[in-house]
């Protein structure tokens, strides 16, 4: 390919729209404190005819330019979609709810109807939620699909400000003949402990819409179980239900297990490090034997199960015709381990079980059921004296740094979520033998952006010499790539140019940052360009850029070499 046409394919694939209809700063990582800082956006967002979806999250943005942006939107009425986490890195806690108030109030003077609003990892606390609690009341949140607020420090005030929200916002859209259908619904890691999972328990009740429910992490006991389980039963389309990391008990998980008698449509339920324990686990098998035809999942690890009830929970799979993956990893089976194996196997099911490599073998004593019932109590006293402990020693850590937002932590219990954060060698395994069909499902491949990432991520902890990683890496890429490849409106030209920009070959409008290119982004690659589903044309592309001087790869030179390579032979003949 001559050099002036490579130059006219750059021009061209850098000039590309992602997505239709969507304006993305996504990680670009600017600190706009205001008006002048953001005068290119602005004008961006004035002259987008049309502009669905606004993307802000990985920069920080002060009151000022907050606001400056929020008059840009007063007239984009055909905004969807926010996607604004983590957007306030290192600003004051005080400088966020009149950011939000500024934002919130523009688009309810746009007549915006808003159907995903994220504002994920924004550490603004129950002040925060004060800073969109007019936003969710008004007409443009009456149209609300989904609401992400994972990490968001919200704590048991912020959960009953936002509980009491949204059932105004569904009571007010109801008066209006258009009752709000919120679909997903994502608060993890925010401290809601009973009193907030109580609140927004009696609003889930009322919508009776949800379809997806993630809370892990919120120092959530038995009472708000019980809460959240009743709640559940009034929302007949669940598909996907993830408390993981709370703190069921016996009573917790029977209160649940009731509760999922009265669902059909569950497919994915997470009660992982939930302390189910046996009687708990031995329910849910009873009620997984009745019903839940359709569950693909079902994540019971870490939960001081013993090997009885877990071979009942086994057993209660058997005729589950989708079901794809059972997780009883970190619970007490000592050698019930092999019997469990056993059983799976005899039905035929042996590999959708995941490992036990984490399992904490037999308790010392057989433990009596009652005193476990009667230990209930002393436990969740334990675990809320912890907790209070843990908030102490935060707030002593934080005493000088307490008004500025805190970046993410990795949560403990490794997940798709988790890997793809904080990828690793070990987490990738650690998700276990249906880890390509888990990433497959995470990864949203009509997001090309979010695809080109989960590409680089999962690449990047390829190792040639070690054969059980190697083959975890190149599954995952094949289910992920031959997913986005062989979806009809997939935009393959686009995820070309998104590819080329974070390796560093393509510069990009936008200034976007590349990725620090290793040998395994080459690698994986070259494996993927040799599959059925890579389309042709974009050999041709790629071989194009590979051929040209370029600083980012040349710590890579020997996968640069092959990948080159293997190019030239697949390259069609022109």
């Amino acid at each position: 390919m001559a050099s002036d046409d490579v130059a006219n394919l750059a021009d061209s694939l850098a000039k590309t729209q992602v997505d239709e209809g969507e304006l993305s700063y996504k990680g670009q990582g600017l600190k706009l404190d205001n008006a002048q800082s953001v005068e290119k956006m602005v004008k961006a967002i004035e002259e987008f005819d049309g502009l669905r979806a606004l993307r802000l999250e990985g920069n920080t943005i002060g009151v000022e330019a907050a606001q400056t942006i929020a008059k840009a939107l007063e007239k984009k009425s055909d905004l969807q979609c926010c996607h604004w986490s983590d957007m306030f890195t290192g600003r004051l806690r005080a400088e966020i709810p009149p950011a939000l108030v500024s934002l919130g109030n523009a688009l309810i003077t746009a007549g915006a109807r808003l159907k995903v609003l994220d504002l994920s990892d924004n550490a603004f606390g129950p002040d925060g939620v004060k800073g969109i609690e007019k936003l969710l009341k008004s007409t443009a949140c009456h149209t609300l699909q989904e609401l992400r607020l994972n990490n968001c420090g919200m704590g048991i005030g912020g959960g009953k400000i936002l509980a009491a929200a949204l059932t105004m916002c569904h009571k007010e859209s109801s008066a209006l003949g258009a009752p709000l259908q919120l679909k997903v619904f994502i608060a993890g890691r925010n401290r809601l402990e009973n009193d907030g999972a109580t609140a927004l328990a009696q609003a889930f009740q009322l919508i009776g819409s949800l379809e997806e429910v993630h809370m892990p992490q919120n120092g959530i006991n038995h009472p708000g179980v019980t809460a959240l389980a009743t709640a559940m039963q009034h929302n007949p389309q669940l598909r996907v239900l993830n408390l993981n990391d709370n703190t069921f008990t016996k009573r917790g998980a029977i209160a649940m297990a009731q509760a999922l008698k009265h669902l059909r449509n569950v497919q994915v339920i997470n009660f992982g490090d939930c302390l189910v324990r046996s009687e708990g686990a031995s329910a849910i098998a009873e009620t997984l034997r009745e019903g839940l035809p359709i569950l693909k999942e079902l994540n019971l690890s870490f939960g001081e199960i013993t090997e009885g009830a877990a071979l009942e929970v086994a057993r209660s799979v058997q005729h589950k015709d989708q079901f794809e993956k059972l997780d009883l990893n970190g619970n007490s089976l000592g050698e019930g381990c092999e019997n469990l194996r056993e059983v799976m196997k005899n039905m035929n099911m042996v590999d959708k079980l995941g490992s036990l490599s984490d399992d904490e073998g037999e308790p010392e004593e057989d433990e009596d059921e009652e005193e476990d019932d009667d230990d209930d109590d002393d436990e969740e006293e334990d675990v809320e004296e912890e907790e209070e402990e843990e908030e102490l020693e935060e707030e002593e850590e934080k005493s000088e740094l307490n008004q500025f937002s805190t970046p993410p932590s990795a949560p403990r219990t490794p997940d798709v979520s988790s890997f793809l954060s904080f990828p690793s060698p070990d987490k990738l395994l650690r998700l276990g033998a249906k880890r390509s069909f888990l990433i497959q499902q995470q990864v949203d491949v009509s997001d090309v952006s979010k695809t080109v990432e989960a590409f680089l991520k999962i690449s990047s902890v390829y190792k040639e010499d070690d054969a059980e990683v190697k083959s975890a890496v190149l599954e995952s890429i094949d289910a992920v790539l031959s997913k986005a490849f062989l979806t009809p409106s997939f935009q393959g030209l686009s995820f070309m140019s998104s590819l080329l920009v974070m390796l560093g070959l393509l510069k990009s409008e936008d200034k976007l940052k590349p990725v620090k290119v290793v040998p395994g982004h080459l690698q994986c690659l070259e494996h993927a360009v040799k599959q059925s589903y890579f389309p042709r044309e974009h050999i041709t592309v790629l071989n194009a850029f590979m051929a040209r001087p370029n600083k980012s790869l040349e710590p890579c030179s020997s996968a640069r070499d092959r990948l080159q390579s293997t190019l030239q032979k697949l390259k069609p003949e022109s």
